[in-house]
């Protein structure tokens, strides 16, 4: 009896260490974070990626007209390091959860305070913070694997782009990010160290008071003679102010500064500025 008793409990103990051994696989919806720098701070999203694998994807296996967790497995968020504006919306800084309701032609893209909705019945309509409609584009090819990613980047703008099979999808996300950098420019002209530089390449980008922008780029390269690059910027200031003939000589100044430092792509930008004037 012993030894049967025994026999049983040996047999059991085998099978469950060999049931509970721990095997890793890949993720068949492998999770991603994407980080983009966006004006003065970064957007970060997490997500999980399924693939089409040979299934019809809108329309079937994600469903017209219902709450779609917008990826696999958890819940996809989103987290804006500064204030943003979507939908014409002020949203501040903070983590939100990113859903969808796909539609054949279009799509309502949700903004939302639930950052644990993986179906339509936990989705709550009273925390949204902003509802967005995108038209659904055609994509070019099929696209296997689920992918989100930043698109259009400018200083205050990108676009948020949903891509699976051959759907396109875009959220238009904005920031207010002139103000902010006037505010810092303003405030640092009265310090004792004086951003001359950045400063006057902020507004010759910009639009902004092209005079001021000289005055600026005189200030630098006084303080830095030897500063090739900023030698650069002023001859395109002062092209973009129909100088054309100190423009010239001000770019030939940059290029022989930047021959001398060995920076080919200078010498290169300087060529092409001159070309563009003669």
């Amino acid at each position: 009896m012993k030894k049967t008793f025994s026999a049983i409990v040996s047999v059991c103990f085998l099978y469950l260490t060999g049931f509970g051994q721990q095997i890793k696989i890949p993720s068949p919806s492998p999770t991603q974070t994407v980080k983009q720098e966006f004006g003065l701070s970064s957007i970060e999203l997490s997500y999980s990626r399924p693939g089409v694998k040979s299934r019809k994807i809108f329309g079937d296996l994600v469903p017209f007209g219902k709450v779609w967790r917008t990826g696999a497995n958890q819940a996809t968020t989103i987290s804006f390091g500064d204030s943003v504006i979507i939908g014409g919306k002020p949203i501040p800084p903070g983590k939100y959860g990113l859903l969808t309701i796909p539609g054949p032609d279009e799509w309502t893209i949700i903004i939302t305070k639930q950052l644990d909705v993986t179906n339509p019945s936990a989705y709550k309509a009273d925390q949204d913070i902003v509802r967005v409609q995108a038209r659904r584009q055609e994509f070019p090819y099929p696209v296997e694997t689920f992918s989100i990613l930043f698109s259009n980047i400018t200083a205050s703008s990108c676009d948020l782009a949903l891509v699976w099979d051959k759907t396109l999808v875009a959220l238009p996300i904005k920031t207010d990010v002139d103000s902010k950098i006037m505010a810092q420019i303003s405030e640092a002209m009265t310090k004792d160290s004086f951003p001359y530089y950045t400063a006057a390449v902020y507004y010759l980008d910009n639009r902004k008071d092209i005079y001021k922008a000289l005055e600026w780029f005189n200030k630098a390269v006084d303080q830095n003679p030897k500063a090739f690059f900023m030698f650069y910027q002023k001859a395109r200031c002062l092209a973009k102010m129909g100088r054309n003939k100190e423009a010239i000589a001000t770019a030939r100044q940059s290029m022989q500064l930047a021959k001398e430092a060995k920076n080919e792509d200078y010498i290169a930008l300087n060529e092409k500025l001159i070309a563009t004037l003669n």
